[in-house]
């Protein structure tokens, strides 16, 4: 027994309602293409929050199919009807309250036998699924062979093969979703003694759900909270008879019970596999799966990172993003040819000296704020999203996570956390609203304090790797002391928090040459997001800092700073970058590159300056984010440890670098 919302039906090829609105949500493991299907058919225009009550993200877009505007859900990864996370959750309650017409369940066809035990419990639930073995054609690379029509008859459902990167299998699922028919719920046998008792229990359940009573027997037999909870508020005083049920089935199968419905579904899947799937005997091991090996063996995927590392970071954001397309913009257009022009006309336009000074004087919105958000910060963001896209199109990510968990864990992490730690070098505002994907609080406020210690974004980094770069050593010396202070103070912050570092596991997708649009594709919509983001703040930072400097606040505060600065051995005029440091940090990397155009920066002071900017205080927008995801009290007591360990830092390493004589 399936039941979805009454009312007038959106299945079929005519609906009873040109009203009628169509929802198509996404299910899967994670790293089977959920995501790359559902970029296919919406396109860029989605929308992506919270889902209600939690942290998880929600995707949420529309694809125009034969006329026909219909939703599509990308929900989190999920491995079974019975949730352990709360992304699994998460991904489950959407199934329970979205009341979704078509569920479209995305598995890979390389692990075709482990994953169709989760499209089992979908069609047992009674959801109206249509199964896409997705990756088919890394499973053919292999010899792999999948009989589509053979699997959807055994099924009972729709299933299409699909390269879904690819588009092959696209237009065939376009047309299942808008002439889906739902035939019912398909019944699969376990032993009898289980069908036994989820019978006996099924016909206890009278009210209306979501899910078949079988599906229903079946959680509360696995002690699903949740599901009870359901099913008291459901059933009322039927509840009681009900309850003493299923306790006294659990008790009686305590030792056992999981085990045998694990085993019962995978002889199901095996019977129903059976003349759909073959593989060769000896499996011909591709390029891909060749390299996929080496870059999560410590022995060659350090080197491999390294590489990737020095390619991707220093030699095209730094160098290229931060020096070349920087001078050319920056230094070229607005320094040589705009700014002077600009000046010029808001001179004959606005006679009074202090309203020109907010349009095109020292901290003026044209001169200073567009010039570091177009001319600094837009070369070095575009450059490191268009990186950031090529290694996540290409399925390094997830192998980056296998090879790094071990570190990982000794900081009380999990592999999982590389992808936040990696996407802080592009923003770390937006880094730190991605922590709410690992697993525990503990995880969370250890990854947030991390990326606002030791995690550079792409703007600040690229100004950093231009302005180091130039001088010997001073990179080498910067980096390590980077690296030692993300190790020291994890190590030490994993064994102060509480709790212990959960189990890590991650499906790996393919690894493959990247494709052009879709690496464009992400690199627009991040830089769409970031833009519209930054230039903004540039501008009212702008306003902010004429202000304190017509009320003369900014002398002030570059004056109590001073003190603070000769302390760790660098001239007053570099309190000017802290502070445009606390409003973004990489406002104030740009304003070290200006102090260093200027020469007022020996390499030692450098050093120096970029250790401590590095680790100074989180710029507002990630203090603002970081409250809202920690709380204000966590927020507060990050951001003046990061503030003393930035100072601590910068004084030890300059006494260290005039004692040993390094620079």
């Amino acid at each position: 027994m399936a039941i979805f919302k009454k009312g007038k039906s959106c299945h079929g090829p005519q609906p009873d309602s040109s009203e009628c609105k169509y929802k198509v949500v996404l299910i899967g493991n994670p790293n089977v293409g959920k995501s790359v299907l559902f970029n296919v058919l919406t396109g860029a225009y989605v929308t992506v929050s919270n889902y209600p009550g939690t942290s998880v993200e929600v995707a949420r877009g529309v694809a125009t199919i034969e006329g026909r505007q219909i939703e599509i859900i990308d929900t989190p990864g999920m491995y079974s009807l019975l949730p352990i996370t709360e992304e699994e959750r998460v991904a489950r309650e959407i199934l329970l309250k979205e009341s979704p017409d078509v569920v479209i369940h995305v598995l890979d066809a390389r692990n075709l036998e482990r994953m169709l035990t989760m499209t089992l419990q979908l069609i047992e639930a009674g959801l109206p699924v249509i199964l896409v073995v997705n990756i088919l054609d890394e499973a053919e690379r292999i010899g792999v062979h999948i009989d589509i029509p053979l699997l959807s008859k055994k099924l009972g459902i729709p299933v299409i093969g699909a390269v879904a990167k690819k588009k092959r299998g696209i237009p065939e699922l376009r047309q299942r979703i808008v002439n889906f028919i739902f035939k019912g719920p398909v019944h699969f046998s376990y032993n009898k003694r289980l069908e036994s008792d989820i019978a006996e229990i099924a016909a206890l359940l009278k009210g209306d759900y979501r899910l078949s009573y079988k599906a229903l027997a079946l959680l509360l037999l696995q002690r699903d909270d949740e599901i009870a909870r359901l099913v008291k508020d459901t059933e009322g005083e039927g509840y009681q008879v009900l309850e003493e049920t299923v306790r006294q089935k659990t008790f009686e199968r305590r030792t056992s019970f999981h085990q045998n419905l694990s085993m019962d579904r995978r002889k199901i899947v095996k019977g129903i596999i059976n003349d759909v799937f073959s593989a060769p005997n000896k499996r011909k091991i591709t390029l891909n799966e060749r390299i996929s090996r080496l870059t999560v063996r410590p022995l060659t995927g350090v080197p491999i990172l390294l590489i990737v590392l020095y390619f991707g970071l220093y030699k095209f954001v730094g160098i290229f993003g931060a020096g070349t397309v920087v001078d050319l913009v920056e230094q070229k257009f607005f320094e040589g040819l705009f700014n002077p022009w600009i000046t010029g006309v808001v001179a004959k336009v606005i006679p009074w000296e202090v309203i020109r000074e907010l349009f095109v004087g020292e901290y003026g919105i044209i001169t200073l704020g567009i010039r570091y958000a177009i001319g600094i910060i837009l070369p070095i963001v575009s450059t490191f999203f268009l990186f950031f896209s090529i290694l996540e199109d290409s399925g390094y990510f997830p192998r980056l996570a296998l090879l790094v968990d071990r570190l990982f864990k000794h900081i009380g992490l999990t592999g999982r956390a590389v992808i936040p730690m990696v996407l802080g070098f592009g923003c770390d505002t937006m880094a730190t609203m991605v922590t709410r994907t690992l697993e525990t609080v503990r995880e969370r406020v250890l990854a947030t304090l991390l990326l606002a210690l030791a995690i550079p974004c792409s703007a600040q980094l690229g100004v950093i790797l231009a302005l180091l770069s130039k001088t010997r050593g001073a990179l080498l010396v910067w980096g390590a002391f980077m690296m030692l202070i993300f190790l020291l103070v994890g190590f030490l912050a994993a064994k102060v928090l509480p709790g212990e570092t959960p189990m890590f596991y991650m499906e790996l997708p393919p690894i493959r040459l990247p494709q052009l649009s879709n690496i464009l594709t992400k690199t627009y919509t991040r830089m769409q997001w970031y833009f519209l983001e930054i230039l903004p703040l540039f501008i009212l930072i702008s306003i902010l800092l004429w202000i304190g400097k017509i009320t003369h606040f900014f002398e002030k505060a570059v004056a109590c700073m001073s003190p603070v600065m000769a302390s760790i051995g660098l001239p007053k005029e570099t309190a000017v970058a802290f502070i445009f440091g606390f409003f973004r940090r990489d406002y104030g990397a740009a304003g070290l590159f200006d102090l260093q155009t200027k020469g007022l920066l020996t390499p030692l002071q450098l050093t120096v300056a970029a250790v401590t900017l590095t680790i100074f205080i989180p710029c507002v927008a990630q203090f603002l984010i970081m409250k809202k995801e920690r709380g204000l009290k966590t927020a507060s007591l990050i951001a003046l440890f990061v503030s003393l360990m930035a100072y601590g830092s910068g004084y030890i390493l300059n006494k260290f670098l005039l004692m040993t004589g390094i620079m």
